[in-house]
């Protein structure tokens, strides 16, 4: 396997309540029905490793918010679970492999993605 993309996003926890505060749509349009219902910071999260995952892709062009929907497994270990656009775009560049990490703490969340081919 070789390293197809990095992408790395930081995200301001106090900035993006604001954002979600004034605009309540937002929680609609960036997240997938599983994923609206979850703490603030969570959301910020998602959001950094979705923005992540477009910079490890190299172009936004084809990706929608709801096609990357972050899952946890049974140990909370996070994942992508791709549809649409975005499933065919990994298909398409040959990615066989997606790494997502997020944490959030002293005021940011953060979120690095790794994608893979053979």
């Amino acid at each position: 396997m070789s390293i197809a993309g990095i992408g790395v996003d930081v995200v301001d926890l106090r900035r993006f309540e604001r954002a979600v505060g004034r605009t309540p749509a937002l929680r609609e349009r960036l997240f997938a029905e599983s994923e609206r219902d979850l703490p603030l910071r969570s959301l910020a999260g998602r959001f950094a490793a979705k923005e992540a995952l477009i910079k490890a892709l190299g172009d936004s062009d084809g990706v929608r918010w709801h096609d990357m929907v972050i899952v946890n497994d049974e140990l909370g270990n996070p994942s992508f679970a791709l549809r649409g656009g975005t499933a065919e775009i990994v298909e398409r560049l040959g990615i066989t492999r997606i790494h997502v990490s997020m944490t959030h703490d002293a005021g940011i969340a953060i979120a690095q993605v790794v994608t893979e081919r053979t």
